[in-house]
């Protein structure tokens, strides 16, 4: 079955404290909008435990990422620890961490291959974290007509990551997650009126 790839994706970046914003994003998230999230969590060496606790707070289905994974949406997706993670032919394809030291980049590995390989509309969210990572390829989701979004630092447990994406000077809206929640649900709205 070929089914059209143009659902828009949803990709939340975020390390340090960002269980807790991941938690307060899905818990309002309808699980029918039409869209896929992929969360992609920095995780060098620790096992995620993300697919084990993220189902808690959401109806959708939480899928801990294999290769060639089919991307489909109404579903949470989540990156496993030491990958880079691409996407292909709608499927996602997983290589071995590109930086395997210093502060890891695999939400702007990530979105850099969303921008160059994903025909539906792009939704960058970057939440709590350490570091800057995301930020680098927020330049190219706008190109492509993406949306950008940053948790509000001060709803953030470590604000580095989000006000680096802000500082990056491309952010569409500086949000809680609860209201970015709300923002993801009236752009899938949207992007449904257009099909």
């Amino acid at each position: 079955m070929n089914t059209a790839k143009d659902f828009p994706i949803v990709c939340v970046g975020g390390s340090a404290g960002g269980l807790d914003a991941y938690t307060r994003l899905l818990k309002h998230l309808p699980p029918d909008m039409g869209v896929a999230i992929v969360i992609v969590n920095h995780l060098r060496t620790v096992a995620t435990m993300l697919h084990e606790i993220l189902p808690k707070y959401t109806r959708m289905p939480v899928e801990l990422i294999t290769e060639k994974l089919d991307i489909k949406p109404n579903c949470v997706f989540i990156i496993p620890e030491k990958r880079d993670l691409h996407v292909l032919d709608g499927e996602f394809r997983l290589k071995p961490i590109s930086k395997p030291w210093g502060w890891p980049d695999v939400i702007t590995v990530f979105m850099h291959s969303l921008t160059e390989n994903w025909d539906g509309k792009l939704i960058a969210v970057i939440v709590s974290g350490y570091d800057g990572d995301g930020a680098a390829a927020l330049g190219g989701i706008k190109d492509v007509g993406g949306i950008t979004i940053a948790q509000k630092p001060e709803t953030a447990k470590q604000p580095d990551m989000p006000e680096s994406a802000i500082d990056s000077g491309f952010i569409d809206f500086i949000l809680s997650p609860e209201d970015i929640a709300k923002e993801i649900v009236k752009i899938a709205r949207e992007e449904s009126k257009t099909k």
